[in-house]
């Protein structure tokens, strides 16, 4: 170290010109003219005493020296840029209030798990949780983001897929037990069915064609379907992302599986928001934590 300290820009200059290989093709990378190009090289040649580059009519390449010095001040240019970026994003990081609403059993099956890790990401925003089994305005309740199960209708909301969740048939083995399982779909008469009071779609099964079922038991939520489910009242058609785990301990069995189609309009789902100028970025950083980590 002799004291020599380099400006910044003419390292990003002296990049250029090597990544670009050429001045002109620099200046146009950088839009700036050719010759701020040649005196930022010049100086860092004089600087250095050595030549950084060798220079023909056709053609510009680095010296072993320039290699060498590419090489060092490449890195240390990432880093800097680095402690850039996360000095900026220290001061704008997502901050206030966050309302969410979805459907209560993607609410507890889903969010809920998440929420602590989410906190500890992202401190500075409130979260407010808010559980709707019917659509709700997002504008009229205050709402930032709500997750919408199923396929969504034409409207001025923007969405985001979050991903697929295949449907189930499922019953409890006591009530299999007593009732017996059903072979095919049509035997499913001969059952009690569970099914959602509000939403007929929901009551329909994706077969080919499609069966809209008869429900015996009635319940406006899906996690109360879910529990009449548990309870041995009878079969249901829900959602993986609230079932798999009851599924996998044996405490529901998945039934008719071969008959139930997928990729049909009720597997998604979406997040929904209304989007100006740009999204929010409490709102992205909770899309964005939670699209890898949700269990669908």
């Amino acid at each position: 170290m002799n004291g020599i300290r380099s400006k910044t820009e003419d390292l990003e200059i002296l990049l250029a010109v090597a990544d670009h290989g050429g001045f002109s093709a620099a200046a146009n990378a950088l839009d700036i003219q050719v010759a701020k190009v040649s005196r930022a090289i010049t100086r860092l040649e004089q600087e250095h005493a050595c030549s950084l580059f060798t220079r023909t009519t056709r053609k510009v390449s680095l010296t072993q020296e320039g290699e060498r010095f590419i090489m060092a001040i490449r890195s240390a240019m990432e880093q800097i840029a680095g402690a850039e970026f996360a000095l900026t994003a220290q001061k704008t990081r997502p901050s206030g209030r966050l309302r969410i609403d979805a459907a209560s059993p993607f609410v507890l099956h889903q969010l809920v798990p998440l929420i602590k890790p989410f906190r500890a990401a992202y401190p500075d925003i409130e979260l407010e949780l808010v559980s709707n089994d019917s659509i709700i305005d997002l504008i009229e309740k205050r709402t930032d983001l709500a997750i919408r199960i199923g396929g969504l209708s034409d409207s001025g909301l923007h969405a985001t897929l979050l991903g697929r969740s295949i449907l189930h048939l499922v019953a409890s083995p006591d009530y299999l037990a007593i009732n017996g399982i059903p072979k095919t779909v049509e035997e499913l008469a001969l059952h009690d069915i569970i099914g959602f009071s509000d939403i007929a779609n929901l009551n329909k099964l994706p077969t080919i064609p499609p069966i809209q079922l008869s429900i015996d038991i009635k319940a406006s939520s899906g996690e109360t379907v879910r529990q009449l489910c548990l309870a041995g009242n009878g079969i249901a058609l829900l959602s993986n992302f609230m079932v798999s785990e009851d599924i996998k301990a044996g405490r529901l069995i998945s039934l008719l599986i071969e008959s139930i189609q997928t990729h049909n309009p009720r597997e998604q789902v979406n997040a929904v928001y209304y989007k100006h100028t740009a999204l929010a970025s409490r709102i992205e950083a909770f899309l964005n934590f939670i699209k890898t980590r949700l269990i669908l």
